[in-house]
């Protein structure tokens, strides 16, 4: 039976970060909001349950909250930051708010033995980040590591299986952090690291098997890493019973509906809708993003309910709704960052049962499937492209014309980066069109024309990112090319922006 270790989310900007970490060493991870039932707790079956950290008070009346017998489960539980001070607290212990805050880079001072700190010198770097801190242990737990403001950094109750880290041992600024988590995971919950996968492929080729029968499944498929990938899963699982639908809704990349073709015509069954008319009518004029995105949703369930109509008793529709779109959909304070039409932009009256088996997956874990399923690898690292497409980047209303801009813009920024050899370091890039003008002069005359931003991001899931320091002579390049060769532009300019705080797309 597979291991799972729980991650229970307590608001954390670092909770798919910890959960990576945990897939990182070998040990299948899940997160679920703090929320949740302890009997849906119970019948996962936990080795190990983490509590992640959060930006609230354990004091504040509303702050979020576990039932206390999850810490009754048997089961090792580590706190973080914020879970830390949880546990301490329902243990009965005390945390206020601390005389002096705590961010940053610290030093870690050890105390006595300790499961946690085994291999961990002292004076080892830790990434820091609370203004409340633990002030009394409950009994019969010990201190086992401290910095100069922090009496508490880390605390052990072995006999309970209960055990805290004040700082983050997830982020790349702790040092040896992955040490310490792989402490807990291999010698406190006693996981076998044999989480991979080829595991995954299995099981979930044996779950798709007894989920859809001898029944058939209906493929989104847009040519894109995430839905070539799920499509490769379940033709593994069920072959011709899977017919595979490409909508061309005309919001894709400079001649991109036509590769898609070649790359899956071979395919049992490969049918290619050209939609490009209803899409953009129903668009017409819609200027705000998130009905921009539940349009295109409705619209593309629309086409393929038709395309479905012709086919015989269709029951599952495949989509390749990846981790991030989950979590980025429904935050566990109950927060919409921003809903993906694969996720939130599903009409009310859907006709097919959805089949997601990528759901549980990150971006790059997703790769590491295409590369299980032995798909070509100019596929799998194929540039992430968002379902609405174009649209998104389209600031403002969509347009025939405004699609052709960008076409043309993203279509110069993509060959240049690649000339430059920069395709597979740089985890995303594309040109965005905000729907400003600026003045500008070309040749003799003065101009009132578009502006052209570029997005480049380095990223392993998307979860966060940080802008790509493209060299100054490529995006040189780029910006000539774009302003002599795209008609209607006459500025370019780079988006050096951070996720977070911003998101990698613009809408």
């Amino acid at each position: 039976m597979q291991q799972t270790v729980l991650i229970i989310d307590l608001g954390a900007q670092y909770t798919q970060l910890i959960a990576r970490r945990v897939r990182e060493s070998g040990v299948y991870s899940e997160i679920l909001p703090y929320t949740t039932d302890i009997e849906e707790i119970k019948e996962k079956r936990p080795v190990g349950i983490i509590l992640t950290g959060g930006p609230d008070s354990i004091y504040n009346e509303n702050s979020p909250k576990i039932d206390p017998a999850l810490l009754e489960l048997g089961v090792p539980v580590l706190g973080l930051c914020y879970g830390a001070q949880l546990i301490a607290s329902l243990c009965g212990g005390k945390v206020d708010r601390a005389e002096k805050q705590e961010f940053g880079k610290k030093e870690l001072e050890r105390i006595g033995e300790s499961e946690l700190l085994e291999g961990i010198e002292d004076g080892n770097t830790v990434w820091m980040s609370h203004a409340d801190r633990i002030e009394r242990l409950p009994e019969d737990f010990v201190i086992t590591g401290k910095t100069d403001a922090c009496p508490v950094a880390v605390f052990e109750a072995p006999d309970k299986k209960l055990y805290g880290i004040q700082f983050h041992p997830e982020v790349v600024h702790t040092e040896n952090g992955s040490r310490i988590l792989e402490n807990f995971l291999y010698n406190i919950c006693g996981v076998s690291g044999d989480w991979s996968m080829k595991d995954f492929v299995k099981t979930q080729v044996e779950e798709i098997r007894e989920t859809v029968g001898d029944k058939k499944v209906l493929c989104a498929l847009s040519g894109g890493v995430d839905s070539s990938v799920a499509s490769a899963l379940v033709h593994k699982a069920v072959g011709d019973q899977l017919y595979c639908i490409f909508v061309d809704h005309g919001l894709m990349r400079k001649d991109e509906g036509d590769q898609i073709e070649a790359a899956f015509s071979d395919m049992a069954h490969f049918i290619r809708v050209n939609e490009e008319d209803r899409f953009l009518k129903d668009l017409e004029g819609v200027s705000d993003p998130e009905r921009k995105r539940k349009i295109i949703g409705e619209d593309f369930i629309r086409v393929f309910e038709e395309e479905a109509g012709k086919l015989d008793n269709i029951d599952f529709l495949l989509q390749g709704t990846i981790y991030p779109d989950v979590i980025e959909s429904r935050s566990a304070s109950g927060e919409t960052i921003k809903s993906h039409h694969n996720v939130g932009g599903l009409p009310e009256d859907f006709d097919f049962t959805l089949l997601e088996p990528l759901k549980l997956l990150f971006k790059d874990e997703v790769r590491r499937l295409g590369e299980e399923l032995s798909l070509p690898e100019n596929l799998i690292y194929r540039q992430p492209f968002p379902g609405p497409g174009l649209a998104i980047r389209i600031v403002g209303d969509v347009t025939k014309d405004k699609l052709e801009i960008l076409r043309e813009a993203d279509s110069i920024l993509r060959e240049e980066i690649a000339k430059a050899g920069l395709d597979r370091d740089i985890w995303q890039y594309f040109a965005v069109l905000p729907g400003v003008q600026s003045v500008g002069v070309m040749g003799d005359s003065r101009t009132y024309d578009q502006l052209i931003a570029i997005r480049a991001v380095t990223s392993v899931d998307g979860m966060t990112s940080d802008w790509a320091r493209i060299p100054p002579e490529v995006l040189e390049r780029i910006s000539t090319r774009i302003v002599n060769e795209v008609d209607h532009v006459n500025r370019v300019v780079y988006d050096i922006t951070s996720k977070p705080p911003g998101t990698i797309e613009w809408e």
